[in-house]
Formats: structure tokens, C-alpha cells, sequence
């Protein structure tokens, strides 16, 4: 686990200089397990809890994320960025150009996008503040999309029903692997978001862990059954499973990184787990040291030759069938992603890599492996 953990933090660590974290904001996160979490919710929260550098959070209000979305969910064209769909809504009102929800019911996707609560309205109580209009995990979405999301729990979809424009599925939970637990329905982002969602799902149950025992005791939600109704563990075991492995097969991006810099200057609260993403092995160890044995399993039968590459060419060596081999540069972009890749006498050959260091992710039905490559 340790040696997993620390390859996925040696991928994260040329992000983390690009994140604005104010001075000691973190300083009072010194303890570990669910008191870790609870102190991180009184650094986030709206109370003034005494600290010498007390960061109090805000409301901008509902209006006020289309506002926010402009500076955090943006595409480099300018366009919204909606993690649901491959759309290319513009900003603003139907009246002024834009694409931004008028109440009217589009004919499909990519006609109209608006505000998706990724832990549903209907968990916590509609339109109850501040979780109503909390950006860290209400985002932006296709109208279309985000309906036939409704409030179904996130999870592994089986055998899709319903599938986005860029490939978020809905249908029955793949209930094996690491998802297990679970057989009804549920939605699935795209790989590209996937640790993206579980960072905003370990974000709310941080945020508002004094009050999860209430949203679960008068919740009527299909959502309901991501959590257990407790203020530290906070996840029902299959979806705290679910999103462990995203979050550690799916690390934080500069995308994220942006958000959460764009949201804190709108709401004056951060996200802990985009800023310092070991937090989530601290506050749920168990639960990561069950799903990282499989990941050290897989990272100690995969070797990279030559290293450095020679005619930018590698061969990638594995005793166990790789579905995914994905190529990070050191600002943590995608350079390469290779799905079901060809496999020969138990090796991948991957041709063509421009010049750069690299980290290579490696994926296998329930475990993933990290591994650094240079090209010269």
C-alpha cells in the first residue's frame, strides 16, 4: 500500500506547486483517521472556529454558480467544461448567445446545460443552503444528461441503458471487483472524471459531516444508499470502495486544481482532497490498505524496457491482461491513453512517445500500477 501511495504522490507533487493554498491553512489537520476528517470540516466549514488563520466559507448564492462556473469549468476554447457530456455550451443566457438553462425542456443533448448536484438534492433536502449552492460539488451539466443522471448513486455500469455523448453510462451496478455490494441501477462518469467525482463526494461528506446523520434519517433519495448514515465513516462499503479506487486510479488533474483555486476565491473554502489527496488513505486506511493489495500485487509483476527509451519506443511486460496504459506528463495531462491495448507474448510495444519524463498508469480489471518512463 505504502509503495502505492507514495508513486501516486510523486505523480501529484508537480501539481501541487500550481494549487494557491493559503499560508497554514491546512496547519490544524494533525490528527488521522475520522478526527482527521472532522478537523479538516472546521477549516472548510462556515464557523469561526478560533484558528489563527480562520478562512470562513461563503455562499454566492444559486445564481451565483453559473458566475462561479466561468472561472472554474472552463474549456481551454472558452467553452463549459461538463464532465457529463462532450458538448460545447457557451456562457450565458439563451437571450445573450449563451446556453445556460431558461426552463424550457430541450429536444436532445448539447442544446441547454445547468446545475448538477452530484449528491443529490433529494438527499439533504431541496434547496437547502449552503449545500444548494455549493460549487465544489455542483457542477455544470447538460440538461439531458444531468435528468437521466436523476438521483442514481454513482457505480460500475454493467450493461449501459443509456450512454452520454462522451460516454457516461447509466444501468446496473457491475456488482463484482471492487464494486460489489451493489446490483441495481447507478450512473458512470468516463474514466477522465471518474477520481474527479469521488474527490467531490469525499468533499461533502467532510464538509457537511455534522449534519449527514439528519440527511440520512429523513432522506428519501436512491442516493441514500451511497452513504450509512454516520458522521465518520460517512460511505456504505461498496460506493467508500468505489470511490477509494477512483480516487487512486484517477489522480487529481490540472483541471481540478484550477477549480478548486477558482471556487475558494468565490466561496472561501477549499477542497482538501484535490489539495492533498493522502488525506483520503489518512481519514480511511483500512479501506485503502484492502484495495491497494491488489494494486501492489500488479505494480511488482509489470517492468518498462527499455527506461530510458531508446527510438522513443518501450515494451511494457505483464503477466496480467492490461486494459488501460495511460501517459501523464509532469503537469499531470493526459499525453497518451491506450484502452484495451494489443498484447503480445505478454507485452505491450508503445511507439512514437514524444521526448519527456513520464508516468505511466497501468490498469488491469481491479488493480492499477504507476511506473515512471523517460524518453530522451
Amino acid at each position: 500500500m505504502k509503495k502505492n501511495i507514495t508513486l501516486i504522490s510523486f505523480l501529484l507533487f508537480s501539481l501541487i506547486g500550481w494549487a494557491q493554498i493559503p499560508a497554514n491553512y491546512y496547519s490544524t489537520a494533525i490528527g488521522s483517521g475520522y478526527a482527521l476528517k472532522t478537523q479538516l470540516r472546521k477549516i472548510i466549514d462556515n464557523v469561526n472556529d478560533g484558528f489563527s488563520s480562520e478562512h470562513i466559507a461563503f455562499d454566492p448564492g444559486y445564481a451565483g454558480l453559473y458566475t462561479t462556473y466561468q472561472t472554474s469549468d472552463v474549456k481551454p476554447n472558452g467553452r463549459v467544461l461538463d464532465m457529463y457530456s462532450d458538448c460545447d455550451f457557451i456562457f450565458g443566457t439563451v437571450g445573450s448567445g449563451g446556453q445556460q438553462d431558461n426552463g424550457t425542456n430541450p429536444s436532445g443533448e448539447c442544446e441547454l446545460f445547468n446545475r448538477e448536484h452530484t449528491v443529490p438534492q433529494s438527499f439533504f433536502g431541496n434547496s437547502v443552503q449552503p449545500m444548494f449552492s455549493d460549487a465544489h460539488f455542483v457542477i455544470p451539466s447538460d440538461k439531458i444528461v444531468n435528468a437521466t443522471r436523476d438521483d442514481f448513486p454513482y457505480g460500475r455500469v454493467s450493461s449501459p441503458s443509456y450512454t452520454s455523448g462522451n460516454g457516461s453510462k447509466k444501468g446496473n451496478n457491475l456488482n463484482s471487483g471492487y464494486s460489489a455490494g451493489y446490483a441495481t441501477t447507478v450512473f458512470e462518469p468516463i474514466d477522465q472524471y471518474k477520481g474527479d467525482i469521488a474527490r467531490l463526494m469525499f468533499y461533502f461528506v467532510t464538509r457537511y459531516e455534522n449534519q449527514l446523520t439528519t440527511f440520512f434519517s429523513t432522506s428519501t433519495s436512491t442516493s441514500k444508499v451511497m452513504f450509512d448514515g454516520t458522521t465518520g465513516k460517512s460511505f456504505s462499503d461498496t460506493f467508500l470502495n468505489i470511490f477509494i479506487t477512483w480516487h487512486i486510479q484517477d489522480p487529481v488533474s490540472q483541471k481540478e486544481l484550477v477549480r478548486n483555486d477558482a471556487i475558494y476565491a468565490r466561496q472561501n473554502n477549499r477542497n482538501p482532497f484535490i489539495d492533498k489527496p493522502e488525506y483520503v488513505c489518512q481519514i480511511w486506511p483500512t479501506q485503502c490498505a484492502s484495495l491497494t493489495s491488489e494494486n501492489f500485487i500488479l505494480e511488482n509483476t509489470i517492468s518498462i524496457y527499455p527506461n530510458p527509451a531508446v527510438n522513443n519506443e518501450i515494451t511494457i511486460s505483464s503477466a496480467t491482461e492490461l486494459k488501460s496504459i495511460i501517459f501523464y506528463n509532469i503537469n499531470g495531462q493526459i499525453i497518451q491513453e491506450i484502452k484495451n491495448p494489443t498484447r503480445v507474448d505478454n507485452c505491450y510495444k508503445i511507439t512514437n512517445l514524444p521526448s519527456g519524463f513520464y508516468i505511466v498508469q497501468l490498469g488491469s480489471d481491479n488493480a492499477v500500477a504507476t511506473k515512471k518512463v523517460i524518453v530522451k
